[in-house]
């Protein structure tokens, strides 16, 4: 099976990182995690057909921390339950204070 076109994702989701030498393959998990974090539903869609949904449904499940808000994006695009997301547990572990 032919490898998919690299996608070509907005510089500014990896603004803190050299975007030009950043490998598309053994950097996977780290790509995945930002461009759903900082990237639009166009760049959403081109790492799902990058990666393709297993891969992607992986490195989401077993990531460390996402946002409130794209862990719920995240949920509905995998069809799976928040609960099952590694970083939901962590949350859960540890409660933020209560907003006064």
């Amino acid at each position: 099976m032919e490898k998919p076109l690299k996608p070509i994702f907005n510089k500014r989701i990896f603004w803190d990182v050299n975007f030009e030498a950043l490998d598309y393959d053994t950097k996977a998990n780290f790509i995945i995690e930002r461009v759903f974090e900082r990237g639009d539903v166009d760049d959403i869609r081109q790492c799902r057909r990058y990666y393709g949904d297993e891969k992607v449904k992986t490195a989401l499940l077993n990531t460390k921390f996402l946002p409130l808000h794209i862990l719920y994006l995240a949920s509905a695009v995998i069809d799976e339950p928040i609960e099952a997301f590694r970083c939901y547990k962590l949350r859960q572990l540890n409660p933020e204070l209560y907003p006064y």
